[in-house]
């Protein structure tokens, strides 16, 4: 009898956690929840957070906000989301350039491959190059014999160092063989304020932020850094007619602390699959230059997985180091 209640008792105890953790994960979200993001209001990560925030906040009934800690090229959210408590309610808008830092930041404390849990994509867009309109180019050939014809004089800006806009302009002037000064900002919105301005000559700017200053006439587009041409222009070229293989995206997602439990992850991820699939919020993401990128988790892991391994060529190729 003793034996016997023993190990009704044992079996009970190894039960128990786990019951309590579905019981948990049922509850969510109890109490408002934090979206972090490592870039400044104004560019494609933050409308991507916010619009995911919006639709989680109407569809799970409870409030889901975005704080903005820019700084580091995204580190510096990335790592007070990894220390919040893996509970669902510190979550983090994770974006191609986090792939990136892999490789630039040598000394991190943390590793996005092990220590957060993927939840699911939220938007994508492609990269777009564009100039000030005094810049005497109007296509990829024209860009690199000018930029060839003045070596080091031509500004190229990013929106941060060891950015997905940071590499991809690195790749440009690998494969095309260009000279070009690096003008790293601290976000899309500042960069682009001064490429109107003529403060920069050219830039690797997301079609989402790019847009409307391409429509205004205040910037002129040379090519867009996806396979194919972008349906918002499709008279721009893609740069992949002019250089073979290139490519370079800005995606979004989200993600969580390692170790947040599966069923809060799950439900995270298909009320976000539920929210982007939604025609009005899809015509929305359109409408701004971006698509929706619907994952599973187990998807989003294997592209940023191969994200880094791709940018990491770069990285060593370019030399690029934190600033």
């Amino acid at each position: 009898m003793k034996r016997r209640t023993f190990l009704h008792l044992a079996v009970g105890a190894t039960i128990l956690p786990a019951t309590l953790r579905i019981a948990w994960a049922q509850g969510y979200p109890a109490r408002l929840v934090r979206v972090i993001v490592g870039f400044p209001p104004g560019g494609l990560a933050d409308f991507g957070a916010r619009i995911t925030a919006q639709s989680l906040s109407e569809r799970m009934k409870q409030q889901f906000i975005v704080e903005n800690r820019p700084g580091a090229a995204t580190n510096l959210a990335t790592e007070v989301v990894i220390r919040s408590p893996a509970d669902g309610y510190t979550l983090l808008a994770i974006g191609a350039s986090a792939s990136v830092n892999q490789s630039v930041y040598e000394n991190l404390a943390f590793n996005i491959l092990t220590d957060l849990a993927m939840v699911s994509g939220t938007i994508t867009s492609p990269l777009i190059l564009v100039v000030h309109p005094s810049l005497p180019v109007n296509t990829i050939p024209e860009m690199v014999a000018y930029a060839k014809a003045n070596p080091g004089k031509v500004t190229l800006a990013s929106y941060g160092t060891a950015t997905t806009s940071h590499v991809a302009g690195e790749l440009f002037k690998m494969m095309s063989g260009v000279n070009m000064v690096h003008v790293p900002y601290r976000g899309s919105a500042p960069m682009v304020t001064d490429l109107i301005a003529g403060q920069v000559q050219s830039a690797m700017d997301t079609v989402t932020s790019s847009l409307g200053q391409i429509r205004a006439g205040r910037l002129r587009p040379i090519a867009v850094c996806s396979v194919k041409r972008s349906a918002l222009l499709p008279d721009v070229p893609s740069m992949s007619e002019f250089l073979s293989g290139f490519e370079a995206n800005a995606w979004n997602g989200i993600a969580a602390p390692k170790g947040t439990p599966a069923a809060i992850v799950n439900s995270l991820n298909s009320e976000i699959n539920a929210a982007l699939s939604d025609s009005k919020i899809a015509a929305k993401i359109i409408q701004s230059g971006a698509e929706a990128y619907l994952s599973s988790p187990a998807e989003l892991s294997a592209r940023v997985a191969a994200e880094v391994s791709r940018w990491e060529k770069v990285v060593r190729f370019a030399n690029i180091k934190p600033e």
